[in-house]
């Protein structure tokens, strides 16, 4: 007991010191990073951890190369350094992690955090990866309360909101203004153009007259590369803070998404973005604005989204298969097609599940199940 004691002392005049040092108090964010499978290389990669290491971060590089600064969790290649970071994960051993790929549930995507090129103001990109729901109103209207928990998070009490003019763009409007008219607290932004409205054009964009830029995750994903590499066309993504962290409803594990193209400035932000997560307890937010959101009728207003979008003929209901483990993906579905794909492998007895891989929409099954599941899809015009 006693040298839990001594070690507890220890630990926090350590903290004292390191504080009285940087400037920042309390204990250091535990971030882990793969540096393997970047375009750029792994130098790329370890010069990035140790930037960020020096703003009173713990990193913990997961590659092949050392440097003093961080500490390297050896790994003989990008799969097992996935793993190796999944585990980590898991055991605690990190606070949250830095990755190029991560197959997200549906019903989690990724807040970008992009620098605007107009005025170099910073705008969040609600969402950039992932898929919020299949829906792509339901999908909308969760993106914004996303970005209201990133922007929160990381400081921004009050960020306004401003939906970029795509698909959805009015019906999202709507469903938002309930929530506010319900009692959720939500800041509309005003376009820069002179018809005004929480509408966003292009320009707004690269104004960022919203803080929060709500949008499709397809079309955030093309507005992050954008903004961060117009300068290099699009090899070199050398601005902001990458495509985020994955955030949803229950969802309590903190991934943040860069590219293969993300430079060292890039990937040190992210690294940044994430340590300022940690400190901002990113999900005690999410839990306290979905209740909040839910309390002004979250549910309800889902439910008519989703009853509007349904077609007149009764859906056949297909009984889900026993669970099991299931690691082996197959990529190639429209993301509006992904439920029904699931199901359509459910009616053949095999248990799959839908996610978003780092090049789109997945479903994934087990590595036994893999080639009739594959046949099955394809036959029924769901892959290629």
């Amino acid at each position: 007991m006693a040298n839990g004691i001594q070690k507890q002392i220890a630990e926090t005049f350590l903290e004292m010191a390191q504080g009285l040092e940087t400037g920042s108090f309390g204990a250091r964010p535990k971030i882990a990073l793969t540096g393997m499978g970047s375009e750029h290389g792994e130098e790329n990669a370890m010069k990035a951890a140790l930037e960020a290491a020096k703003d009173n971060i713990d990193v913990y590089y997961i590659g092949t190369l050392e440097a003093e600064g961080v500490t390297t969790i050896k790994v003989a290649n990008d799969e097992e350094g996935h793993d190796k970071m999944e585990e980590m994960l898991k055991n605690g051993e990190v606070d949250g992690a830095v990755t190029m790929h991560f197959p997200f549930p549906i019903g989690v995507s990724t807040v970008g955090r992009s620098i605007t090129p107009a005025f170099a103001k910073e705008i969040f990109l609600a969402n950039t990866t992932g898929t919020s729901s299949t829906n792509r109103i339901e999908g909308m209207i969760r993106n914004a309360i996303c970005g209201i928990i990133a922007a929160k998070a990381v400081g921004n009490a009050h960020p306004t909101v401003g939906i970029l003019n795509v698909d959805g763009a009015r019906q999202t409007e709507k469903a938002l203004k309930q929530l506010k008219e319900n009692g959720y607290e939500i800041t509309f932004a005003e376009s820069s153009r002179s018809d005004g409205g929480c509408i966003m054009r292009g320009n707004d964009v690269l104004q960022a007259s919203a803080d929060v830029m709500v949008m499709d995750s397809l079309t955030g994903n093309v507005m992050s590369k954008m903004l961060s590499a117009f300068t290099s066309g699009g090899s070199f993504e050398s601005m902001g803070y990458g495509y985020g962290p994955g955030i949803g409803e229950g969802y309590e594990q903190l991934v943040m998404i860069i590219s293969r193209a993300s430079g060292a400035p890039v990937i040190a932000n992210a690294i940044r973005f994430a340590a300022q997560l940690v400190r901002g307890k990113v999900f005690a937010v999410a839990k306290e604005e979905f209740a909040k959101a839910k309390k002004a009728g979250l549910d309800r207003i889902l439910n008519e989204v989703a009853q509007s979008a349904k077609p007149a003929a009764t859906e056949e209901e297909v009984k889900e298969p026993p669970k099991e483990i299931v690691t082996a993906q197959i990529p190639g579905i429209e993301v509006m097609d992904l439920d029904d794909a699931v199901k359509a492998v459910w009616k053949i007895g095999i248990y799959a599940e839908s996610g978003m891989g780092c090049t789109g929409p997945i479903i994934r099954v087990s590595p036994a199940n893999l080639e009739k599941a594959q046949e099955e899809l394809k036959k029924a015009g769901y892959i290629g």
